[in-house]
């Protein structure tokens, strides 16, 4: 009998236990913590760490003005200065995008055997064709650029023409990619356009001025 006793109240302890850490609480419905709340403490305001606004700050607070950020090159750029914007509280951003042309040109192949490039320059001269060397891009060097295009297509079509003239040899670079340009515009007031101009964040490194003109609020939107 007294073996039967120690196990339940080896079990009762051990309830009781579990219990007052808070493990039955979605069990038991009887929270353990309920009579001290103490998520209620933990989200209790410090009034004395509270500091009246200085005069100053309720005038800046009060002054807003339109601002453009940009240019921002590239989606991902957009993307940053978004998320950097909104960290400052700037939360009603209009976007305005523009697509900017790529550039292709046509140029040799890899002319890697000086030999055989002394030889395609001589042939260049004789035809009397203008060439730059190609700068920027080491993978492809050496090579010679002769033209340079706002598509692919206008690119391919000077390979064909040159093709008529006996010149072999020639491909198609893609010197920049077509890639949009975007323009932030917002309403920001004192405080914000204070922090904007002492931000380090290199999100935020775009041209920060004046709005030409005042953004529709019908085209205001999110990004």
């Amino acid at each position: 009998m007294m073996r039967i006793v120690v196990i339940v109240l080896l079990a009762a302890n051990a309830l009781f236990f579990m219990w007052s850490q808070g493990w039955l609480d979605t069990v038991t419905g009887l929270p353990a913590q309920a009579g001290r709340e103490p998520q209620r403490l933990a989200a209790q305001q410090h009034p004395e760490r509270i500091q009246p606004l200085a005069a100053s700050a309720v005038a800046a607070l009060a002054r807003r003005s339109c601002l453009e950020l940009g240019p921002l090159d590239g989606d991902a750029a957009l993307a940053g200065a978004q998320a950097a914007l909104r960290g400052l509280g700037i939360a009603e951003l209009q976007t305005r995008s523009a697509q900017q042309p790529g550039e292709w040109a046509v140029a040799t192949i890899r002319l890697a055997d000086p030999e055989f490039r002394a030889r395609k320059e001589a042939t260049y001269k004789q035809l009397r064709l203008n060439y730059d060397l190609l700068e920027g891009m080491p993978a492809e060097q050496p090579s010679f650029v002769f033209t340079r295009h706002a598509s692919k297509d206008a690119a391919e079509a000077q390979i064909e023409a040159f093709g008529k003239r006996g010149m072999k040899g020639l491909r198609v670079l893609a010197l920049k990619p077509t890639q949009a340009r975007h323009t932030l515009v917002f309403q920001a007031d004192g405080l914000q356009t204070e922090r904007l101009k002492a931000s380090k964040d290199a999100a935020l490194a775009a041209v920060i001025k004046a709005c030409a003109a005042a953004p529709a609020a019908s085209s205001a939107s999110a990004g």
